[in-house]
């Protein structure tokens, strides 16, 4: 039969009122200078080990945005940027080793706070502040295509949930709905938040996107803080709402910071997203107007001298016969090959007695023949 482990209760700190004090002593005064003096210590190191944490964010917010320099910088080869990358690479590494130094430095804070010896005030907490979700032991890292099912899978199932939170405007809207849907607290959610915003940009409805990236920021900096904390996000939502309503303005500084920083990449994004649709725009509406040579008949135009240009602008054949019989023959002849491939004019070869061709002669393509003759 299995015996109940009494050793958990060996570290509890007896009350302030337990002890026999000296009868000249005035022993209420001194309870509750000893009850303040400890309150105080736990006041000290609560604020420790949140301090450890901020900067342990900081560091790492820093750390991925180096790194997504670096990855910039790799692609570009001018010397400039060799120069940068190797600036780049060395704050990369000091950023590493503040990051392992800080997360030293909290996880030791981690291992003082469970020596710490129980009392009145630890032994009293609130037992149900937060959520208590069971964990799954993790199996194995996903693959590419195993996330973006998942991805698929999630959002098909809440996309109007997400984009309800994403309206969200209030900090205890936001908790409240978090608290009735806890599902959504994920990286599914953050990730679908983020595509949401840069949607918003490339149909300039630019204050609406500015809030879906207040939310996007919310859900992110909750995964960071249950990241840092090695708990899951569902069960540290209210820790992030409860610290980001107290206005502690490192805080608050640091999540502005981030939300700026991350409208800048949504608008950059969507800048992005809107000049490749035009081009492919553009390219489409080449490729529509290319000759039966494959040439482009704006591009062809636009490379002619400009008694030529001159001369389609006038559709006039006359004056064209005339501007390439003072031509050189090599010139005219590659200009008027060009014509010919991009569409611009069609030829009416002919052929003499002796079945020899003789120099072709140009008209207009047919629809301007007929428009002339309707004229």
């Amino acid at each position: 039969m299995s015996r109940i482990d009494y050793s958990v209760w060996d570290h509890i700190e007896v009350s302030d009122d337990e002890d026999d004090t000296h009868p000249n002593i005035d022993t209420p005064s001194l309870f509750r200078w000893r009850h303040q003096a400890r309150v105080e210590r736990m006041e000290e190191f609560q604020n420790k080990g949140e301090e450890i944490n901020k900067s342990l964010m900081e560091c790492r917010r820093k750390l991925a945005e180096t790194q997504k320099k670096l990855q910039e910088l790799s692609v570009a080869l001018s010397d400039d940027a060799k120069t940068e990358l190797n600036k780049v690479q060395a704050e990369e590494k000091k950023l590493k080793k503040e990051e392992r130094d800080w997360s030293k430095k909290m996880d030791e804070h981690r291992r003082e706070e469970k020596k710490m010896p129980w009392n009145v005030d630890t032994l009293s907490r609130d037992g149900f502040s937060k959520s208590i979700v069971n964990v799954k032991a993790e199996v194995g890292q996903e693959t590419e295509e195993e996330k973006e099912q998942k991805h698929k899978t999630f959002v098909e199932k809440y996309e109007k949930q997400i984009k309800h939170f994403g309206m969200l405007r209030r900090w205890d809207d936001s908790q409240k709905y978090l608290s009735d849907n806890p599902y959504l607290v994920c990286e599914e959610t953050a990730n679908y938040l983020v595509i949401m915003c840069i949607d918003l940009e490339v149909e300039e409805k630019h204050a609406l996107m500015e809030q879906v990236a207040h939310q996007t920021i919310v859900m992110q900096f909750i995964l960071e803080l249950a990241k840092s904390l090695k708990v899951d996000p569902r069960g540290c939502f209210r820790q992030f709402f409860s610290k980001i309503k107290t206005a502690d303005q490192q805080y608050q500084d640091a999540f502005n910071d981030e939300l700026e920083s991350f409208k800048e990449r949504v608008r950059g994004r969507a800048k992005i997203r809107i000049e490749k649709a035009m081009k492919e725009l553009e390219e489409e509406e080449r490729q529509k107007r290319l000759g039966p040579g494959g040439l482009d008949p704006v591009e062809v135009y636009e490379s002619l001298p400009a008694e030529m240009q001159n001369c389609f602008d006038e559709k006039d054949i006359q004056m064209l016969q005339d501007v390439i019989s003072k031509m050189d023959p090599t010139e005219a002849k590659h200009h008027m090959k060009r014509c010919i491939d991009s569409g611009l004019w069609v030829p009416n070869a002919k052929v003499d007695v002796e079945g020899k061709d003789e120099e072709p002669t140009y008209e207009e393509v047919k629809q301007e023949q007929e428009e002339t003759k309707k004229e």
